[in-house]
């Protein structure tokens, strides 16, 4: 009977802009399955830690943040405010004596006002707690996960695993959700390629510790996110961040991407 099951999608609405405990996406149930690919080198030019890249004809944006080079916060809005719902507000506000943006992207689920619905940590300050209810949507399709990281040491934990085992609060903290990569495996639930197709980012943390954000520049399916995190990148683990509202910020291109209400934001800085 779960065969039959599996092989159906589940379809369901767009975008993280919903009530706490509602947020809404379109995500689809499967095989999990997909044939290897050879590895791409992964490094970025020097003027841009990004790079453009193709996988199986949709294309795609791959940043990587480095701890030797890079450090990490997330960013909601200016203190005692509103969130800033957009990378173009967090730019223009951001203050002239913070350390120089390498590339930022939204992520982690939000409510109707941006507010994360999910665990949230900023500056070492806890704004929400861990999220382990059921409920529908991609945050929901379990398990969901965690992209955390304490000065130079980043992770991207499955919720269940960052509740058992994290007993200090990290530096920074968001959470999002499906997991799209676990322990080098597809998120048993994730078809190959299902019919769902958006704009999607995500994070994976490669064995040597640096950080891949992927933006695709094209609508692309749950599973082709993931593939490209295994099979590619060859992350062990590796969480969606949003879509149809995923949005990228990249100083050494002149790219700041706008048009949608956005909340959580993950910065990546140099080192001071």
């Amino acid at each position: 009977m779960r065969g039959l099951v599996a092989l159906l999608p589940l379809v369901l609405v767009a975008c993280g802009q919903e009530p706490e405990g509602e947020p809404v996406m379109r995500t689809e149930i499967g095989s999990g399955m997909a044939d290897e690919a050879p590895a791409p080198s992964p490094t970025p030019t020097a003027a841009s830690a990004c790079r453009d890249v193709t996988f199986e004809d949709v294309p795609l944006t791959h940043c990587i943040a480095d701890p030797a080079r890079h450090q990490i916060v997330t960013d909601l809005g200016p203190d005692d405010g509103m969130p800033y719902r957009s990378l173009a507000r967090m730019a223009s506000e951001r203050p002239t004596n913070a350390p120089a943006v390498v590339f930022a992207m939204n992520g982690g689920m939000f409510d109707t006002e941006g507010r994360p619905i999910g665990y949230y940590v900023e500056s070492g300050e806890r704004l929400k707690q861990l999220n382990r209810a059921e409920g529908p949507g991609n945050f929901h399709l379990k398990p969901n996960g965690v992209f955390f990281g304490t000065g130079d040491r980043w992770q991207v934990r499955t919720a269940d695993d960052f509740f058992a085992t994290i007993g200090d609060r990290p530096d920074f903290g968001t959470q999002s959700g499906p997991m799209l990569v676990i322990e080098g495996k597809l998120h048993p639930e994730i078809a190959k390629d299902g019919p769902s197709r958006a704009i999607r980012n995500a994070v994976g943390i490669g064995k040597d510790g640096r950080a891949h954000f992927v933006i695709a520049n094209a609508p692309l399916s749950f599973g082709k996110l993931a593939r490209f995190y295994r099979d590619e990148l060859k992350t062990p683990a590796a969480l969606f961040l949003d879509g149809n509202v995923s949005a990228l910020w990249n100083p050494a291109t002149d790219r700041l991407d706008s048009g949608f209400n956005i909340g959580p934001l993950i910065v990546v800085e140099d080192k001071e």
